[in-house]
């Protein structure tokens, strides 16, 4: 298959408050375990149903594949099925993506993104600050059982390019550095929180494969997370003797720049070449894709206001954020493929509460402003 070129529809199946604020106001909460403990369930289906009804529809993929792009990854909760009481199922919209996908020509990566108890104890891994999935051997085998059950409802659909895993697993730097650590609501469930070890990853890795491809054919994909630890490991999947897979990391160069006080071009090259060093000694043994990135960086949003007409400032804000997209999507070339994180933050029919937001960086508005272009990912 050609060169993935692609974008994440999250924030659809698995909130972020930040990409929805205006589901969480009423109850104050900050994740969506919480937001479903605090909010009655009458109230909780309706808000659901008309977030999920419009968030993403039939048109949205119809623009995506008008846009250049030839896949969606898209992220599903733990909950998909709807057995995991209080949350709502929401397995009817991953059939409509599927739908959707074959009758746009586009390609559907399906990524687990939570699991009870989080991996991560990030907002996207369901509860903010906690992390202790890997403890819990019942709940690792239902994550299977999760993945099980989307390999044999989809395997044979040809809109279907693959199966990741499990989003986003969290290595010890990562959990020890991570905002979110120390956060969590509850301090009592929190307790025994911790990273993911590569041993529990390698295995639950073997496990997920096992049991997916019993009904995934092998001419679909079966990705895995780096775990935020890209070199780490080694010859792993060529001595498991698996076939088709492709590991995921993610780039994000605004993440750098919460270490780096120096927002230029220079230093997101000097970034941008340190991991592409690090896909290059992993691509040895597997395909890499770079399953999250974007354009959000702080230099191209840091200008004087008070020199420039507003039309001034378009014209040379545009210019920078080309100019960081082209070095990103340079480096990506080297890879299996992208997917664009994300698809859209706010819908248009939401009012931002923060002015920052009229110049928001996700793909629809990039492609609007002409920050990305069509032409940009068929180089």
């Amino acid at each position: 298959m050609k060169q993935i070129h692609g974008t994440n529809l999250g924030n659809w199946l698995v909130l972020e408050k930040w990409m929805s604020p205006a589901i969480f106001k009423s109850t104050g909460t900050e994740d969506e375990t919480w937001l479903n403990r605090k909010m009655k369930a009458s109230e909780l289906a309706a808000v659901m149903k008309e977030h999920r009804d419009t968030y993403v529809t039939e048109q949205d993929f119809r623009f995506i594949a008008e846009s250049g792009l030839n896949m969606v990854r898209l992220p599903v909760p733990y909950f998909v099925f709807g057995d995991r009481p209080p949350f709502s199922g929401c397995i009817e919209y991953v059939d409509l993506a599927l739908d959707w996908a074959e009758k746009y020509g586009l390609k559907v990566l399906l990524d687990l993104h939570t699991v009870p108890h989080s991996q991560n104890g990030y907002d996207n891994g369901g509860i903010t600050g906690v992390c202790k999935w890997c403890k819990y051997p019942d709940e690792v085998e239902f994550a299977l059982t999760v993945l099980e059950r989307l390999a044999e409802r989809y395997g044979r659909r040809s809109g279907l390019y693959g199966i990741e895993v499990l989003n986003e697993p969290i290595s010890w730097i990562v959990y020890m550095t991570a905002p979110s650590t120390g956060k969590a609501v509850d301090k009592e469930e929190a307790k025994g929180s911790g990273y993911v070890p590569l041993p529990f990853l390698r295995d639950f890795y073997t496990r997920a494969y096992q049991r997916i491809r019993k009904y995934l054919p092998e001419d679909k994909t079966i990705v895995f997370h780096d775990g935020f630890r890209c070199t780490a490991w080694n010859s792993f999947f060529r001595q498991a003797a698996f076939k088709n897979v492709a590991l995921d990391t993610h780039i994000y160069i605004f993440a750098m720049e919460n270490f780096v006080p120096f927002a230029k071009p220079w230093v997101y090259k000097i970034y941008l070449n340190a991991c592409m060093r690090q896909v290059r000694k992993a691509q040895k043994d597997i395909p890499v894709i770079v399953g999250e990135w974007c354009i959000c960086n702080k230099y191209a949003n840091k200008m004087e206001q008070s020199v420039m007409t507003v039309q001034e400032r378009a014209e040379k804000q545009k210019a920078k954020y080309r100019e960081i997209a082209a070095m990103e999507l340079s480096a990506w070339k080297e890879t299996a493929g992208w997917f664009y994180w994300n698809y859209q933050l706010l819908r248009d029919r939401e009012t931002p509460t923060d002015e920052s937001w009229k110049e928001s960086w996700d793909l629809s508005r990039c492609l609007r402003n002409g920050w990305l272009q069509k032409e940009d990912f068929n180089q």
